[in-house]
Formats: structure tokens, C-alpha cells, sequence
């Protein structure tokens, strides 16, 4: 695998090498972490049908985009009451 040079402001080269150094990592593992886990939106919609889908097919529950909007808003602001938590904030 090659490296890349990626450009960010000091700030965030500063910020990225504090939440590394607290996770007891590097930079550069830090943003190969968050790169490899984080989901795109259209692989998170894909993700919601297939779980739709199986909810369906396997238990009988339909749910509707009214219903998973409220539990990701619901989810959202559980995360949000607990600092350190990792995101659900998409």
C-alpha cells in the first residue's frame, strides 16, 4: 500500500494527533479507523433496507421511513446525552 499526503489546516493536524495520542495510536491509524468504519450515505440507506427487508421477512414488522426517522432521532439525542459516546449522528 503507497502513502498519500493529505493537507489539513495545523489546527486539525493538532486536534487528530491529541485524539490519537489519548487513544494511544497514531494519525495515521486514526484516520485508516475512521475511513474503514464510517459509512457513506448511500451505504447506510442500503444498510437500513437490508435491515427493513430481514425485519420483514423474518418477524413480520413493516417499518416505514416515519418510524426510522424517529428511532434515529431517538438515537441521536441518547448519544448526544452521553459525551464520548461514538457517533450516531448520522
Amino acid at each position: 500500500m503507497s502513502d498519500a499526503m493529505i493537507r489539513v489546516p495545523a489546527e486539525v493536524r493538532d486536534r487528530l494527533s491529541i485524539i490519537a495520542e489519548s487513544r494511544g495510536t497514531s494519525i495515521r491509524a486514526l484516520v485508516q479507523e475512521f475511513a474503514e468504519t464510517t459509512l457513506t450515505t448511500e451505504e447506510r440507506l442500503e444498510r437500513a433496507e437490508r435491515a427493513r427487508a430481514y425485519m420483514a421477512e423474518h418477524f413480520g414488522v413493516q417499518v416505514t421511513d416515519a418510524e426510522s426517522e424517529a428511532m434515529r432521532l431517538k438515537l441521536r439525542d441518547a448519544f448526544a446525552q452521553h459525551p464520548g459516546a461514538q457517533g450516531a449522528d448520522a
